[in-house]
């Protein structure tokens, strides 16, 4: 048997040893432990519920980086609610307090080290908050992170962070999306992009186009002088439309 202080009002909780969470018999406060000590048990609750996620999920799909029609043609192949482990550290530096937030648990998800926790919305996770959603165990221990962090320590937590896994097809492929639960940020490592060759090609033309008649202007003002900005410029204004018109058949194709 160990024992451990509260991190919230400095009682001695006893655990076995292996156990990573504690439950302090006089605050009932839930306290998580690894080797590098004891830490506040927070987690963090969902703002953004699964319509709001599709939501989320349709604008940004809707973004002028992304494939032609890809919010209306991508398919949602499944959407589910996860309670993500993260380490919460909270530093001084030089004065200063920094928070820094690193997974506690191996992952291969997008954007898992970018992830912002805003002030005044963790939550304590004692037995009077209902998790609604998979709780994933840490596999990774805090003493991991502490060598490189910044300052010194004030606080030091594990904080379930809530998250949205959104998997959907697209032209015969399957891509993921990460959806912060409580921002409605999004996180991809892979995504359908839309096509820049027709675009480039169309840049290329009409850059060939105009110096040719740059050119061509250059050879009349040579032979003729002062009458060549006469052809010159009723032939670009001729070019422009074709030029426009060409942009647009891409824009509504690609």
């Amino acid at each position: 048997m160990a024992e451990v202080k509260c991190s919230k009002c400095g009682a001695q909780i006893n655990y076995e040893a292996g156990d990573r969470f504690a439950r302090c018999s006089y605050c009932d406060t839930q306290i998580y432990i690894d080797r590098s000590g004891a830490g506040f048990y927070y987690i963090m609750p969902y703002f953004i519920d699964e319509a709001n996620a599709q939501g989320v999920f349709k604008r940004w799909a809707a973004g002028s980086a992304m494939a032609k029609d890809l919010d209306k043609l991508a398919r949602v192949v499944s959407i589910k609610k996860q309670y993500f482990p993260v380490y919460m550290f909270k530093r001084d530096a030089q004065g200063k307090e920094k928070v820094f937030v690193e997974p506690a648990r191996s992952t291969t998800l997008p954007g898992l080290h970018s992830l912002k926790v805003p002030a005044g919305d963790i939550k304590i996770f004692d037995q009077n908050y209902k998790a609604d959603a998979e709780l994933v165990k840490p596999d990774i221990d805090m003493t991991a992170y502490l060598p490189k962090l910044e300052g010194t320590a004030k606080e030091q937590a594990l904080l379930y962070f809530p998250l949205w896994l959104l998997s959907y097809q697209f032209d015969g492929k399957q891509y993921d999306l990460v959806i912060d639960g409580s921002s409605g940020e999004t996180f991809v490592a892979d995504f359908p992009a839309r096509k820049a060759a027709p675009y480039l090609m169309l840049a290329a033309a009409a850059f060939a186009v105009f110096l040719l008649e740059g050119m061509f202007g250059l050879l009349l003002s040579a032979i003729i002088s002062v009458f060549a900005w006469v052809i010159m410029v009723p032939l670009a204004i001729l070019t422009a439309p074709f030029v426009f018109i060409g942009a647009y058949m891409i824009v509504r194709r690609y």
